[in-house]
């Protein structure tokens, strides 16, 4: 089997429609169930309920990832989380007449 991972010179990398970000954030994802699901067999916990867990957190991993994907897209992301960050208006403590009135220059 045949898994092209990018598509050309200048365009993101791509594996299975994710692009971008997305798929830092599923590799990451992915490890970081991983490591849950050892620590979770190390320290004794039954084998059924991490394997449970490690198949649950991996499904809504998926499925999480490919969403964000489809919904907002290569760069959309990014531009959400800024949109989140930006001020929705400026407040101004100044009276309305000292809005209109210069500074008298100093020399």
């Amino acid at each position: 089997m045949e898994y092209p991972v990018n598509r050309g010179i200048g365009r993101p990398a791509e594996f299975q429609g994710l692009k971008a970000q997305y798929l830092f954030i599923f590799a990451g994802g992915l490890l970081g169930v991983f490591i849950v699901f050892v620590v979770m067999y190390m320290a004794g916990v039954h084998q059924w309920v991490c394997i449970a867990f490690g198949v649950s957190a991996a499904l809504i991993l998926v499925y999480g990832t490919f969403h964000l994907n489809k919904k907002y897209g290569e760069h959309g992301l990014m531009k959400a989380q800024a949109r989140r960050n930006h001020p929705r208006y400026v407040i101004s403590r100044r009276s309305f007449p000292r809005l209109f009135t210069r500074k008298k220059e100093e020399a």
